[in-house]
């Protein structure tokens, strides 16, 4: 069985990585994927005419409420949509993902991270307006939404049902693979792995870990999307307040080299020198660690939007707006400031056995633990629980794949499936299955924002009559007062 998930994944990373530059460029690889998520991110910018930039405000309206209406159809709010999106993205890519970016692509590794994020506000506002265009509500109470349903459906529409079909079940098969490995047995592991250098007691029980986290999942993935929605809309504000107060109380306190940080940043984010790589090096860290963290472009979030009780599709896409924003814009700019002042990335210093051996999350633990001593325990709690929110998170999404092929009546055998292996992810080693799940979840870029370049102008269209409504303030009349 190893051998067979190697090959695949030797496959995989053939296609997602292959060099375009051909390796003209010594010791610069420029893979695919990351020109795949540059031109879809930039086509769609343009496309909406940078929605990214001039609908945050509306955006912020919809999330509390102000265009509530009542015929709004779906199961969970909003804002339940939108926390149950982030509690899969916000979490090790803030922490381990940026420091690597820093530490392998230089300090301007952080200025392409956020031209990544920018342009995956407009990535993530297509491919959530249609999942809600293309959603189902099924027979059992739930929702079917995400890429499969506007792959098979919106393609079809187009003229290619089979084309459409084929894309659908490959992309399902993709969530369901990296929401085993990348979404739970990796959390499971790496939250063990932090929390047991606080709690000695679980480096020699670690089933125990295992059995609690497993017992917490469960409870909450069995009652569904909405109280995976509920659970969320408290944990991820706590997870957001937490973290960003600590970076704020390193940043206040160095508040007098903050200006020096950003010139380092925008200086290496266009330097020529060699090192780490140089501007090309540090766009592609950019960009790759900007797909680990706000997952733009890869069409798993979509699936957390699809029951969100709105009236328009287009509406809900501006609320994901916010996703990107607040993932990578915000958290992965604050974690990679702190970085880059207090220079634990340099390969010459006292950290350098941690980048070696591409400790992110330790690096960012020594970043934050020299100036606040006590930190490394918040962030081994943090770290738990952002693999908490990420497992409840990405359950769903796979749930709704397996689903997707096999039927809802089959949605507990998922269930517990996925339940065992966050137990299994503790006492056995995982590594093959982990590093195999995350090239299939990368993989899902590839028919995602192709569906998206093929249906993007059907979603000018909606957001050009919804504009158009709001213009004339025929929204405001619906809107319940």
């Amino acid at each position: 069985m190893s051998e067979i998930f190697i090959s695949i994944n030797s496959f995989l990373e053939t296609i997602l990585f292959f060099d375009i530059l051909f390796g003209t460029v010594e010791g610069v690889n420029l893979p695919f994927l990351v020109i795949w998520l540059i031109a879809g991110g930039v086509y769609l910018t343009f496309l909406t005419k940078f929605i990214n930039l001039r609908m945050m405000r509306h955006s912020f309206n919809i999330i509390r409420g102000r265009y509530n209406t009542i015929d709004d159809a779906g199961l969970i709010s909003s804002f339940g949509a939108l926390t149950t999106a982030l509690s899969a993205t916000v979490g090790l890519g803030n922490i381990a993902g940026v420091a690597l970016a820093v530490a392998i692509g230089g300090p301007g590794a952080t200025f392409w991270m956020i031209v990544a994020g920018f342009l995956g506000m407009s990535l993530k506002f297509t491919e959530v307006t249609l999942s809600l265009q293309y959603r189902e509500f099924l027979k059992d109470g739930t929702v079917m939404g995400g890429a499969m349903e506007y792959l098979s459906k919106g393609l079809a529409k187009k003229g290619y049902a089979t084309f459409g079909k084929i894309l659908a079940v490959v992309f399902a098969f993709l969530m369901i693979g990296g929401a085993i490995g990348g979404g739970n047995t990796f959390q499971v592991s790496q939250a063990l792995s932090a929390i047991s250098q606080e709690v000695p007691y679980f480096q020699d029980n670690p089933m125990v870990f295992g059995i609690i986290m497993a017992t917490l999942v469960g409870f909450v993935i069995i009652g569904g999307v909405r109280r995976i929605a509920h659970i969320t809309e408290t944990l991820v504000p706590l997870m957001a307040i937490i973290y960003i107060s600590a970076s704020l109380w390193i940043l206040g306190n160095n508040y007098d080299k903050i200006d020096d940080a950003f010139g380092i940043i925008f200086h290496e984010a266009f330097s020529t020198s060699a090192i780490y790589g140089g501007m090309l090096g540090a766009i592609i860290q950019g960009f790759q660690r900007a797909v680990f963290s706000s997952e733009a472009g890869i069409g798993s979030s979509p699936v957390a939007h699809a029951p969100a009780r709105t009236k328009y599709p287009v509406r809900q896409g501006i609320v994901a707006l916010y996703e990107p924003f607040i993932d990578t814009v915000v958290i992965c700019t604050m974690t990679a400031l702190v970085i880059v002042i207090t220079g634990v990335y340099t390969h010459d210093g006292a950290y350098s056995a941690l980048i070696e051996a591409k400790q992110g999350a330790a690096l960012t633990s020594a970043a934050y633990g020299t100036v606040i001593e006590w930190f490394p325990i918040v962030l081994s709690v943090s770290i738990t629980l952002f693999a908490f929110s990420t497992m409840i998170s990405w359950s769903y999404y796979g749930e709704r794949a397996w689903v997707y092929i096999f039927g809802s009546k089959f949605s507990i055998v998922y269930k517990l499936m996925f339940i065992s292996l966050t137990v299994i992810g503790t006492v056995v080693s995982t590594s093959i299955l982990v590093d195999f799940s995350f090239m299939l979840l990368l993989a899902m870029a590839l028919p995602n924002i192709l569906g998206l370049f093929i249906l993007s102008g059907e979603v000018k269209k909606l957001l050009e009559d919804y504009l158009s409504k709001l213009k004339s303030g025929e929204l405001d009349e619906e809107a319940i007062r």
